[in-house]
């Protein structure tokens, strides 16, 4: 079982960073699906958002820098939001209550899924998430074009990639 969870890392890391056959990761892959429960019960896709600038963010309640990264997220999904931008954000919460909680706490307003398997869930293998949080900056075709931007940097990408 250990062996097909690295084997599945490795493939994922191959997809995101294939030079040689200049393969970009795009959310329209099958491997890279997301379809998850959001709060409210109703599933939603990640590959649904193509067309927008999005933020992918692995994140879970007891990660006290996800936590605080929200703060900031909060900031950016403000600002640009109006432009086209969304916030597509994936929790490993095993525990529900808990991630509705954190929701309610930390003030979050984009769009929220949840992945009860936690740590070794099917979304965090195929995305290859070994820490939280993670990010990944998606263009508005379903490109992967950075991965764990903060502060100033992300805030300039998210604002470039609107105008393209």
């Amino acid at each position: 079982m250990r062996l097909n969870k690295i084997i599945a890392a490795i493939g994922l890391s191959l997809l995101l960073y294939n030079v040689q056959a200049q393969e970009t990761a795009n959310i329209s892959d099958p491997r890279l699906q997301i379809r998850l429960p959001a709060v409210n019960g109703d599933s939603i896709s990640l590959a649904s958002l193509k067309g927008k600038v999005v933020l992918l963010d692995f994140w879970a309640s007891w990660c006290m820098p996800c936590r605080a990264a929200n703060k900031h997220l909060a900031k950016l999904y403000a600002k640009y939001k109006p432009k086209g931008f969304e916030i597509f954000s994936v929790s490993v919460d095993e525990e529900k209550s808990a991630w509705k909680k954190a929701i309610t706490k930390d003030r979050i307003t984009w769009l929220q899924v949840n992945d009860a398997a936690g740590n070794m869930g099917k979304t965090i293998l195929d995305w290859n998430v070994s820490v939280l949080p993670t990010t990944f900056l998606i263009n508005k075709k379903g490109d992967v074009v950075a991965i764990d931007l903060e502060g100033k940097a992300l805030d300039e990408a998210v604002a470039r990639l609107l105008q393209e």
